[in-house]
């Protein structure tokens, strides 16, 4: 047994997840990121089942663990009761303890989600928080969101939300001790030591690579991991 398979074997969802496998296909074929990207559930229990570290590393290091939506449907589908959705995000896990994800473009944009919506949760108590939501870094929402963050206030008010101020309402203004409990949570369940490991391995991974990565989302770095430029 290989150490990278006796590491993912401590994972509570990797017990759940991987119980008896008859390589059926039937993971596959109900799921919706395989109809979307060359991504085979089946075939990485097959991996997982040979135990062997050199084809697990190669797994951690891969853009295919990061295709998983988590949706589950594997679950519902199995004969023998396994759960390819949750041996995915076991993977996943190993591969940020390790700093495997630094080596695909998908796992590199884990700093991304660090320093979004991770870093917004800590900060303002929202995964989502509009304000910070620039029409630079989402030219997908086209002109129209580019207005609407000029004119947020505005926006807001019209639409019944209490946008950074204090008491009741949608966006409103999270009390500190709030978001102190939520700090804490992170820090209780191994959040923020989490959050450091992808940040120590996404500086390491930007000084290889020669970009400048700074501290939020203005950098090469993370230009690059997000934007592609």
């Amino acid at each position: 047994m290989g150490k990278l398979y006796e590491r993912l074997m401590q994972d509570v969802r990797f017990q759940e997840g991987l119980k008896a496998c008859i390589h059926c296909g039937t993971c596959t074929a109900i799921c919706p990121a395989a109809e979307f990207y060359v991504y085979d559930p089946r075939q990485i229990v097959d991996i997982l089942q040979t135990q062997d570290d050199r084809q697990i590393e190669e797994l951690l290091k891969s853009e295919t663990i990061w295709y998983c939506g988590e949706c589950m449907s594997c679950v519902t589908r199995c004969p023998r009761g396994n759960a390819p959705g949750l041996i995915i995000i076991a993977l996943r896990s190993l591969s940020q303890e390790m700093g495997y994800f630094t080596e695909s473009e998908k796992g590199r944009q884990q700093l991304a989600l660090k320093r979004t919506v991770g870093q917004w949760m800590l900060d303002y108590g929202y995964c989502l928080y509009a304000p910070l939501i620039s029409a630079k870094q989402h030219p997908e929402q086209g002109p129209v969101w580019e207005w609407e963050q000029k004119h947020l206030g505005d926006v807001m008010d019209r639409l019944g939300a209490n946008l950074n101020r204090p008491g009741p309402g949608v966006l409103r203004r999270i009390p500190p001790e709030s978001l102190e409990e939520i700090r804490r949570i992170f820090e209780v369940t191994g959040g923020l030591d989490r959050f450091d490991k992808i940040e120590k391995f996404s500086r390491i991974k930007a000084l290889e690579m020669g970009l400048e990565i700074g501290e939020g989302t203005d950098s090469e770095y993370f230009a690059r991991i997000y934007l592609g430029e």
